[in-house]
């Protein structure tokens, strides 16, 4: 049986041809460059939807763009992450602009490295990183060679721009929220950090400091409790299973995450611990699934849509200037109170 040849790619010669106009013209379509009048775009556009053209990435890069922005994301589990990304590409929707995610591994410098490598690789105009773990060294390595914003992590360089939550007063809305309902025995699940260098720049370490602090200004520093694993379901299940394990079991706890607090969820409801009858969960990051009526989580919401779309706005800015001073932004988080917390037993 004789293999059919496949068919010819459309070029921007073909094009042309179709519009009857120069492969000048299209190209200025094509960038949306100036000095092509509106009917001469309506020609192309026309010719381009008839033929159906498709813009060579490769070729468009080694014109110097490719009109893409690589984002990283450390974990494609983690619920919250789609609401950043969500609100980069809704803001990028009028621009010439796509996202192209790349899995980061989750809590894996050498994958993140790689994924982060590559996409530099391949001519990403932009670099989105998304809680990165990287030293901080690896990142100017990245914002030297493309525009870059960093998201969620904290501290400041020459070299990129940052979006971040402010976690500290974050921890303490939980905290206020809960000794405010009278809890005293407050505990928290957070992301054990192993790396000292980036401590003071990671959320889930900022997060543990600010919950201490809140603690300590309440007059309850001697109740404090910390129990260390990830912010994954299964580090919130074991950090819920230490925690029933105690002596004098907490009535009260905070989960580092969202996605943590889903697993302290499931250690209780299979211990029979009620909740908030018996303990309260707060969680933080305010995922769709913690508004789900079966679990109506009490949630920080650090506005992750509006991260996004902050973030598109820097990076648009950075690709336009590089030379331009790096930029931190800052938001503020607001507690959204549901039903698994109220006052203890």
């Amino acid at each position: 049986m004789e293999v059919p040849t496949p068919p010819r790619r459309v070029t921007i010669v073909d094009v042309a041809r179709h519009a009857q106009v120069s492969t000048t013209a299209v190209s200025k379509v094509l960038r949306n460059a100036y000095g092509a009048s509106p009917a001469m775009r309506a020609k192309v556009q026309q010719a381009i939807t008839e033929l159906g053209y498709r813009p060579n990435a490769a070729a468009r890069g080694l014109r110097g763009q490719t009109y893409t922005i690589g984002v990283m994301l450390p974990d494609i589990r983690n619920p919250f992450f789609p609401d950043i990304v969500d609100g980069l590409t809704d803001a990028l929707r009028d621009t010439p602009y796509q996202v192209l995610l790349g899995p980061g591994g989750c809590n894996d410098e050498h994958a993140e490295a790689c994924v982060t490598e590559a996409m530099i690789d391949r001519g990403m105009d932009a670099m989105v990183l998304v809680a990165p773990i990287s030293p901080r060294s690896h990142l100017e390595h990245i914002a030297t060679s493309v525009p870059t914003v960093v998201v969620g992590r904290h501290g400041h360089s020459s070299w990129y721009d940052v979006v971040s939550d402010d976690d500290q007063a974050g921890a303490a809305l939980v905290v206020d929220h809960l000794v405010g309902l009278g809890h005293r025995r407050i505990a928290h699940i957070e992301h054990a950090e192993t790396d000292p260098d980036r401590l003071a720049e990671m959320p889930n370490a900022i997060r543990a400091e600010g919950y201490k602090q809140a603690m300590r200004a309440h007059g309850l520093g001697a109740e404090i409790d910390i129990v260390s694993t990830t912010y994954t379901q299964e580090g919130g299940y074991v950090g819920a299973r230490q925690l029933l394990a105690r002596p004098e079991r907490p009535t009260a706890v905070f989960a580092g995450a969202d996605v943590v607090a889903m697993g302290v969820l499931e250690a209780f409801t299979e211990a029979g611990v009620s909740v908030p009858e018996d303990i309260s969960v707060a969680g933080y990051d305010n995922t769709t699934f913690a508004a789900l009526g079966p679990v109506s989580l009490t949630s920080v919401d650090q506005a992750g849509h509006h991260i996004g779309a902050e973030t598109a706005r820097l990076l648009l800015d950075r690709i336009a200037d590089r030379n331009r001073p790096s930029v931190q932004v800052k938001l503020s988080p607001t507690l959204v109170t549901r039903h698994t917390t109220a006052p203890p037993p």
